[in-house]
This record gives structure tokens, sequence and C-alpha cells, in this order.
């Protein structure tokens, strides 16, 4: 399957997936730091960005769906990230053995019951709000107080962001094919087989600002469920950190693929 997809360096390959209502730009503060010893490759996932939909959106079939690319496009055995969405994608594709490593930023999946129901109700109330208010959302989002109100749930300082990056944020939200059935599939989103990702590096990081993947307890959970991954603490950043702190982002994701050097 062909995925919309920004590519840049070289070196071994490293697969970038974004989260729900994201697209490939979400990775834009550290790809420049990537790309300086790698081959980048940030994709939209179908329903995201460029991508077009696919018939039946889940998190499995977004998954199915990234595997099917890297093997058109003969990227075998990459280096993978993902964040939120993404970082259970990410898990699962190391899980089927694809992957020399895998880094996730705030992963889905590690959440109580409660937890996904607030992370869905809230993605959802702020689509709806957002919808209600779409020809207002250039004059919110071009003030800091706007974007605080607003985006605080995904960033963890929102206030510091562009408006042009803001405006983008919400119109992934808005406009994706894809938001509201992979948004659903969080129901049954899991990992899939935890066990086999103990023969790959593993690295889970978390913003602990982060207000909709709960840092306190689902960091705590991933940590119980996933003992030999190496986890990060990213202070002062959210549930999408690589605005929040690009170094730290960077830096994280380097240290780990050059474990499996």
């Amino acid at each position: 399957m062909m995925l919309n997809h920004h590519r840049a360096g070289t070196g071994e390959p490293l697969v970038l997936i974004h989260g729900v209502g994201s697209r490939w730009q979400v990775w834009e503060p550290v790809i420049e730091s990537l790309a300086t010893g790698f081959d980048v490759i940030a994709v939209d996932l179908p329903g995201f960005g460029e991508t077009a939909p696919l018939p039946d959106t889940t998190v499995d079939t977004l998954t199915d769906a990234v595997h099917a690319f890297l093997i058109d496009q003969g990227i075998e055995h990459p280096h993978l990230a993902g964040n939120s969405m993404g970082g259970l994608i990410a898990l699962n594709l190391a899980a089927r053995g694809i992957a020399r490593s895998v880094t996730a930023y705030s992963p889905i999946g590690f959440w109580s019951d409660a937890g996904r129901i607030w992370c869905q109700q809230a993605l959802g109330r702020s689509a709806t709000i957002g919808r209600g208010l779409e020809s207002l959302l250039p004059r919110i989002l071009g003030s800091r107080a706007g974007r605080t109100a607003f985006l605080s749930i995904v960033f963890g300082r929102p206030w510091a962001l562009d408006t042009a990056t803001a405006l983008a944020t919400a119109d992934g939200v808005l406009n994706s094919a894809g938001f509201r059935p992979a948004l659903a599939s969080f129901d049954s989103a899991r990992l899939r087989d935890g066990g086999r990702l103990a023969r790959i590096p593993v690295t889970i990081a978390w913003g602990d600002h982060d207000v909709l993947l709960t840092y306190r307890t689902q960091s705590r959970r991933a940590r119980q469920w996933l003992p030999d991954a190496r986890h990060i603490t990213l202070p002062g950043s959210g549930h999408t950190p690589f605005y929040d702190d690009p170094a730290g982002c960077a830096k994280i994701l380097l240290e780990q693929v050059a474990t499996d050097r």
C-alpha cells in the first residue's frame, strides 16, 4: 500500500508513525537531527494527512497498512518510532518481528477502561467543539491564551506553538477521514504480543505533563507490562512532546537506535 511520506537523510531506515488526528509533519521538530545519520521515513497513515482512507479504519488495519508499505518499499528491519496511536502501531509491528528497535512516545494501550474512555471522550469532544468554532479558529489559535485553552490536552507548552502549527493540529482532528473510526477502534486496541519485544531494544518515553494518556498511571502500567524496556520521563512535556522538547525527544531516539548498532 502506498502511504504519503516524507523522506530525508541516509543510513539505516527509521520509520516515524504519528498519532490519531495527526500527520507526518508532527515529527518536523526532530527530523533534521535524525536525518544526519538515518534514512528517515515519516508517514501519513491512511485517512490522515494526504493518504487516502481505508474501507475499514482500525488500529489493527492501520498497523497492517504500515506493514504493507514497508514491504512495498523494500524497507527491511527498520527502526520504528511512534507517538500515541502510532506508538502502539510501532510496538505491534515490532512484536511481529520486523523491527530492529522501537521507540514509543506516550503510546496508547496501557490504559484502564476508565483511561481509555477519558481519552476517547476528550478527543471526541474536542472535535465537536472545534467544528462548532471552525470559522473562528484562526483568531482563537492566533493567541497564546487560545492555544493554551484548546491544545493543552496535546502539548505541554501550547502557548509556545506558532499559529500555523496550532491550526494544522486542529485541522488534523477536524478533517481527517480516519479520525472518528480510528478513535472508536481504541475499544479493542491492545499490545498484541509484548513478550516478543524483549528480543529487541525498546524505549517508552512519556511526558510528565501528559493529561490525555495520564503519565502517572499509564507510564507505570507500561513499566509493569514491559519490564525489559527502557522507560524515560520527559519533564515538562505533554502527550505529543516533539514541540515541547525536540532536543530531548531526538536524543532518546538516537540513543535507542545506537544501542542496536
